[in-house]
């Protein structure tokens, strides 16, 4: 149980059952991290907002690539909900369980190509410590071939991905194999 009250889907009125509407037609269902946002519907589709922003909109980054950012930093702060999700929106295009499951173990035995470990390293860094990064961790990026649209997409996908754990693990969000699945990615 999450450890705030919450509005499920046959209680929501309103502009709240509009927005439960709107995320289910979209994104194939609701998801327990839009739910948490229940109390504060406005809060919720910003947060809608900010995610298809930065996972799905023009950006310079991969999807797969993406995804792959979203289960290291949710590995890093052990945020369970992230983790699984966005590991299940990475097989969607690795098609690789245990490969999936080395990143959030011990990523440097995945077999990332280059670009993907420098991004991963760098997602760590600025997960951990965001305070010790500089130009030179930038200029790191940029000599393993990001370009400064692609370092800007890392570093919009790490901080999101900061930001929603502390959503998840500070309010108690839950899933299950059966929320995890069904989206559309």
């Amino acid at each position: 149980m999450p450890y705030i009250r919450q509005i499920n889907e046959d209680e929501a009125e309103g502009k709240l059952k509009e927005y439960y509407d709107s995320l289910i037609k979209s994104r194939g269902k609701l998801s327990n991290i839009m739910k948490i946002h229940s109390l504060n519907p406005g809060s919720m589709m910003a947060h809608m907002d900010l995610y298809l922003k930065i996972m799905f909109g023009k950006t310079a980054l991969k999807r797969y690539e993406n995804e792959l950012i979203a289960v290291v930093v949710s590995a890093v702060n052990k945020c369970d909900y992230c983790m699984k999700h966005h590991g299940e929106a990475l097989n969607f295009y690795w098609k690789n369980r245990e490969r999936i499951n080395l990143v959030t173990t011990n990523y440097k035995s995945a077999e990332l190509s280059e670009r993907e470990l420098k991004m991963v390293e760098h997602a760590i860094k600025l997960t951990k410590e965001p305070f010790n990064v500089d130009e030179k961790d930038v200029q790191e990026l940029r000599d393993s071939g990001l370009t400064d649209d692609e370092i800007l997409s890392v570093n919009l996908v790490v901080s999101y991905f900061n930001f929603v754990n502390r959503i998840a693990l500070g309010l108690g969000v839950e899933f299950s194999e059966e929320e995890i699945k069904g989206y559309k990615y």
